[in-house]
Parts: C-alpha cells; sequence; structure tokens
C-alpha cells in the first residue's frame, strides 16, 4: 500500500515536499516513481528513482526544479518541489514496481493521490 501526504495550495514560488509511505517489505527492492495529472489532462510521468536510490530520471517539465530521494530504512520516497508553477497544478501519485527503474511506464502499484494547488 502506498500513502502520499504533503500536498497543498501554495504560490507561485512555493516549495512543497511530498511523501509517500508504502507498507509491507521489501521496500529497497522497489523502484519509485512520481507521476501527475491535471484536470482534462493524462497522466503524466514526473520523476522516478532507482531501487537504491543511485538513479533518477526527470520529466524536462521538472527538471532543476523537483527533486526525488528514497529512504529505504523509513519505507519512504519523497517528492521535493521548488519554484512552483500555476501549471504544476495536479493530484501527484506515488507508484512503485519491484524491479529496474526503466522503462518508467510500466508501474505496478499507486497511491491515492495528493493535491497540489499552485495558485496566487
Amino acid at each position: 500500500q502506498l500513502v502520499e501526504s504533503g500536498g497543498g495550495l501554495v504560490q507561485p514560488g512555493a516549495s512543497l515536499r511530498l511523501s509517500c509511505a508504502a507498507s509491507g517489505r521489501g521496500f529497497s527492492t522497489y523502484a519509485m516513481g512520481w507521476f501527475r495529472q491535471a484536470p482534462g489532462n493524462k497522466r503524466e510521468f514526473v520523476a522516478a528513482i532507482s531501487r537504491d536510490g543511485g538513479t533518477a530520471y526527470y520529466a524536462d517539465s521538472v527538471k532543476g526544479r523537483f527533486a526525488i530521494s528514497k529512504d529505504n530504512a523509513k519505507n519512504t520516497v519523497y517528492l521535493q518541489m521548488n519554484s512552483l508553477k500555476p501549471e504544476d497544478t495536479a493530484v501527484y501519485y506515488c507508484a512503485a514496481k519491484p524491479r529496474r527503474i526503466a522503462p518508467l511506464d510500466d508501474f505496478d502499484y499507486w497511491g491515492q493521490g495528493t493535491q497540489v494547488t499552485v495558485s496566487s
């Protein structure tokens, strides 16, 4: 089970950190990802991190502003979001798969999502 938290309403330029807590065993064997879906849009890839946390990939739209990290001791993955823009507004979903990070579109398990709204 994946449970996201940390979403909210912020102004443009602000920061937020999303967390995704995973239950069960073997968290270190899972690659993790963050996706988002804005109203009327398809779900899109945001970031992903490898099983050991050593490799990360980002969508071009968030590169340099967002950072994904993984704490295997806490069974948690984070998404630090800086310099937020109105176009970052979406429901953010955590995802997991018990294998290597690539490809980036075949995650098996999904959280319920957390809303992020960026507005002045």
